[in-house]
C-alpha cells in the first residue's frame, strides 16, 4: 500500500525523523486555518499517490493563510496524471539551502534490502540517475544485518555528503531504518532531504509503501487506507480472504492458484481478440481450498461486477479434488440463488476430474455449461460475453 505524503511525514515523526510542522485539508477554509496556525509561509502540497506533482503545478508557495486559501483552491479538484486531488498537506516552508536524496527499499532482483543516496536530490532525481549515475550511490542491506551506525557512516560517506551534515544525515538514515523495519516496509523514499539555512537537515517530502503481507501484525494500518479510491469490489473481496483484482473486461475469471489465473488471463484475453476485443475482468485466486462459501464468495464478487457478462472457472484439481470443487460450485449457485444470472463456463482438471465433471452435468444448472480445455473454455467465455 502506498502512503500518501502526509501519512508518511506522520509516521517519521513518530520514529524521530525530523519533518516541518504539517497539516492537512480537504477544503479552502481548512487550508486557511492550517497555514493561520502554523504562521509564516507555508507550503500547498498536492497529496496524490504519484510523482510529478510539482511540474502538473501542485506545490505551491504561499506567503500567508489568504493566500494559502487561494492556492488551495487552485490545487484541490486538480487532476495528476490520473488521480484527482482531495486532500492537501499545509506544510511550514523551509529555508532550502541543499537538496539531498535518500531511499531504502526492497531489491527484489537482489534478495536484499538496498539504500540509494545522493547529495543531487530533488524533482529531477530520475533524471540523475539515468545521466550520472554516479552521483547516486546504491549500497546493499543485509536482512540480517541492518542498518547499523557503522553501515550508515559507509553509506554516507559512499554519497559523499558534506562533512558539515554527515552526522545529521547518518542520525536520519538509522531513524529511516526504523521506519522501514518497525513499519513493514517495502520502500522508504526521502525527497528531498534537505540542509537548511540554519545548518539543519529535515525530511521535506516523504514516500512511504507498506508490505500488505504484514497487515496481520501491523493493525493501525487499516487506518491508512485510502477509502475514496479503493475499488469497492476490491474492498469486498479483502474484507473475505480472497486474492481479486478488478481490471477492465467482461469476462469474469476464478482460478485456483495464481500462476494458473495469471494464464488464464492471457488466454482470455488472446481468446477475446476475435470477439472484438473482449478481455479478462478480474484477478481471483481461491487458493488451494475451494468449499461452497468460498466458491460463492468469488461468485458473489464477480457477479457484482456490472461490467461482466460471462464468467470462467478454471480450476486444477490438485490437494482439493476437482469433485469438491464441482460441489463447490453447485452449492455456491445454490447459496446465491438468484443472484446467479450470468453464464458460467467451468474446465475442471486434475485429481478426479471425471467424478467432478459428472457432478456438475448432474446438476445441469441452466448457467453453467462445461469445457474440456482451457482454449476451449476461454473462447466460450469470450464467446457469451461478446453476446
Amino acid at each position: 500500500m502506498d502512503l500518501f505524503e502526509y501519512q508518511a511525514r506522520d509516521i517519521f515523526e513518530k520514529h524521530g525523523v525530523p519533518v516541518l510542522t504539517a497539516s492537512v485539508a480537504t477544503t479552502v477554509d481548512e487550508a486557511e486555518k492550517a497555514a493561520t496556525t502554523i504562521g509564516g509561509k507555508v507550503v500547498v502540497k498536492a497529496q496524490v499517490k504519484v510523482g510529478g506533482r510539482g511540474k502538473a503545478g501542485g506545490v505551491k508557495l504561499a506567503e500567508n493563510p489568504q493566500d494559502a486559501r487561494e492556492k488551495a483552491g487552485a490545487i484541490l479538484g486538480m487532476d495528476i496524471k490520473g488521480h484527482t486531488v482531495r486532500t492537501v498537506m499545509i506544510a511550514a516552508a523551509a529555508p532550502i539551502e541543499s537538496e539531498y536524496y535518500l531511499a531504502i527499499l526492497l531489491d527484489r532482483s537482489n534478495r536484499t534490502f538496498l539504500v540509494m543516496a545522493s547529495v543531487s536530490g530533488g524533482m529531477d532525481i530520475e533524471e540523475v540517475a539515468h545521466t550520472a549515475p554516479e552521483k547516486l550511490a546504491k549500497i546493499p542491506v543485509s536482512a540480517v544485518d541492518g542498518i547499523s551506525l557503522a553501515k550508515a557512516k559507509e553509506i554516507v560517506a559512499a554519497a559523499q555528503f558534506p562533512a558539515d551534515v554527515a552526522d545529521q544525515v547518518v542520525d536520519v538514515l538509522l531513524k529511516l531504518w526504523d521506519v522501514f523495519q518497525g513499519e513493514d516496509a517495502t520502500l522508504v523514499e526521502v525527497n528531498p532531504l534537505v540542509k537548511t539555512n540554519d545548518g539543519k537537515v529535515i525530511a521535506l517530502d516523504g514516500k512511504v509503501t507498506l508490505d500488505d503481507n504484514a497487515d496481520f501484525r501491523q493493525p493501525d494500518h487499516e487506518a491508512l487506507v485510502d477509502q475514496a479510491a479503493e475499488n469497492p469490489l476490491e474492498a469486498v473481496a479483502k474484507e473475505k480472504g480472497l486474492n481479486y483484482v478488478k481490471l477492465e473486461g467482461q469476462v469474469g475469471i476464478i482460478g485456483n492458484g495464481a500462476g494458473l489465473v495469471m494464464s488464464t488471463l492471457d488466454v482470455v484475453a488472446y481468446a477475446g481478440e476475435k470477439y472484438g476485443g473482449v478481455r479478462p475482468a478480474n484477478f481471483l485466486d481461491i487458493g488451494g481450498g475451494a468449499s461452497a462459501q468460498i466458491m460463492a464468495d468469488g461468485l458473489s464478487i464477480i457477479l457484482g461486477d456490472k461490467d461482466v457478462k460471462s464468467v470462467f472457472v478454471n480450476v486444477f484439481g490438485g490437494i482439493t479434488a476437482c469433485d469438491a470443487v464441482a460441489n463447490g460450485i453447485v452449492q455456491a449457485l445454490e447459496l446465491l440463488g438468484p443472484k446467479a444470472t450470468k453464464p458460467i463456463v467451468v474446465r475442471l482438471d486434475g485429481n478426479n476430474v471425471v467424478e467432478g465433471r459428472a457432478i456438475l452435468a448432474k446438476a445441469a444448472h441452466p448457467l453453467v455449461e462445461q469445457a474440456d480445455t482451457m482454449d476451449g473454455a476461454a473462447n466460450r467465455a469470450a464467446e457469451l460475453a461478446a453476446k
